[in-house]
């Protein structure tokens, strides 16, 4: 009889591409789970993972295998829910891959609302810069920036109007004036952020329906999109940002709109994960809580 458990660690085990990998995430020894893939592979009479001493990769008919064990899985716990109702659901452990200061700045507050509302509900919650990848990481759901096309994974849209924007603080455009047009910024330092291992200093913007790209200089370069902030708030430069993550820092004077008739580049805010069965009573619930706020958030660049 194939086991419950055996299945979950089949998964993982394909998704992350190794044993040690998979046994750590599952607090487990390797060796526990390679004999949970022999018996699994016992009970099927097939050989679901090609091995050797330096990779681990599915066969052929590991590969054929692999949606029916996830579809059972998920049936499987769509049926538990189900039965317990989805407010009694709202348990076990959400795993969450957020940017580093979305989350910081904009999700925290929510996301700890959100599960003072839900007791019983555990969020993990990781911030990185690095896009997750929904398919092999270990989260549940990630919050993304970004348009949607011809993506994999299943998006539901939190704040589908949110755009790029220029900012700077008071005293740096005291300092270095402020730019007339996107030529100036030639001629200004730019806060360029690293991302992939690569440095982002083209910035698009949309102009006459199509896209222009405007290299910039800077010489305080990070992986980091808090520190990109923290320079501009400290004067050091212009930044490039999400309306989400500096609206507050905008309506408070910290920093000052560019360019205001420029419109920026799209960067609509998405949650997502890799399948629609995947939206479980809890991810259903966390949108519909995160919705509304950052709507309205999104909707104040309209109003300055």
């Amino acid at each position: 009889m194939i086991r419950l458990d055996d299945l979950q660690l089949f998964l993982r085990t394909a998704a992350l591409g190794s044993f040690s990998n998979a046994a750590r995430e599952a607090d487990l020894l390797p060796g526990q789970v390679s004999a949970a893939i022999q018996r699994l592979e016992k009970e099927l009479d097939i050989r679901l993972f090609a091995r050797s001493t330096r990779s681990l990769r599915l066969t052929a008919e590991g590969e054929q295998y692999l949606p029916y064990a996830d579809e059972v899985l998920a049936k499987l716990k769509e049926g538990r829910d189900r039965l317990h109702g989805e407010q009694r659901a709202l348990q076990g452990t959400l795993k969450i891959a957020a940017p580093s200061d979305l989350g910081r700045n904009i999700l925290l507050p929510l996301l700890t609302t959100f599960r003072e509302s839900h007791p019983k509900l555990v969020l993990r919650l990781s911030l990185s810069d690095q896009v997750s990848d929904v398919f092999r990481d270990p989260v549940d759901i990630a919050f993304r920036y970004g348009m949607n096309e011809g993506a994999s994974y299943v998006a539901l849209p939190l704040a589908p109007d949110n755009r790029r924007v220029l900012v700077a603080s008071p005293d740096y455009l005291r300092r270095h004036g402020r730019p007339a047009s996107l030529d100036d910024l030639l001629a200004h330092q730019c806060l360029p952020y690293v991302l992939g291992g690569r440095v982002h200093d083209r910035w698009s913007f949309p102009v006459a329906g199509t896209r222009r790209q405007i290299t910039v200089k800077g010489k305080l370069i990070c992986d980091d999109a808090e520190i990109a902030r923290r320079w501009a708030l400290d004067g050091r430069g212009i930044a490039y940002k999400s309306w989400l993550d500096v609206c507050d820092d905008v309506e408070e004077g910290r920093l000052e709109l560019l360019l205001p008739d420029q419109p920026g580049e799209p960067t609509p805010l998405n949650l997502v994960c890799p399948h629609r069965r995947q939206f479980s009573p809890a991810v259903r619930y966390l949108h519909a809580a995160l919705l509304d706020p950052l709507m309205a958030m999104s909707a104040r660049m309209g109003e300055l």
